[in-house]
């Protein structure tokens, strides 16, 4: 996959997330897809019937993306999300992927940070 490909398959999540459109999660993961919420997630959601499960959100919300890296079947994405309603919030997030022949994501790991947890690490 290359970035333009990487790009167009971002896109499509966020039409699909904003739209909250689940059905069209079949063309994005593949049906044993893997979706870590955290890069240290001792459960990931495994199969597309969890991930659906999982990724309804009906908070409006801005998007932007930009890829970072595209290297065969490998890619990450850096994401800066915005909610809006009641509680407004923001974080950024890399999104590390890989994607199967079919261009669809057979992992999706999430390393996500908020405005007050400026570092991982403690001090």
């Amino acid at each position: 996959m290359g970035r333009d490909a990487v790009t167009g398959w971002v896109e499509r999540y966020e039409e699909a997330w904003r739209a909250q459109d689940v059905d069209a999660l079949d063309g994005l993961f593949a049906p044993d897809a893997r979706y870590l919420r955290s890069p240290y997630d001792a459960e990931p959601l495994e199969g597309l019937d969890a991930i659906k499960g999982f990724w309804v959100d009906p908070t409006p919300f801005t998007m932007t993306a930009t890829v970072v890296a595209a290297d065969g079947p490998d890619a990450v994405v850096r994401v800066e999300v915005r909610y809006g309603g009641d509680e407004p919030q923001e974080y950024r997030d890399l999104w590390v992927l890989r994607f199967g022949p079919d261009g669809r994501a057979e992992l999706f790991e999430e390393w996500a940070y908020w405005p007050d947890k400026t570092y991982s690490a403690s001090a």
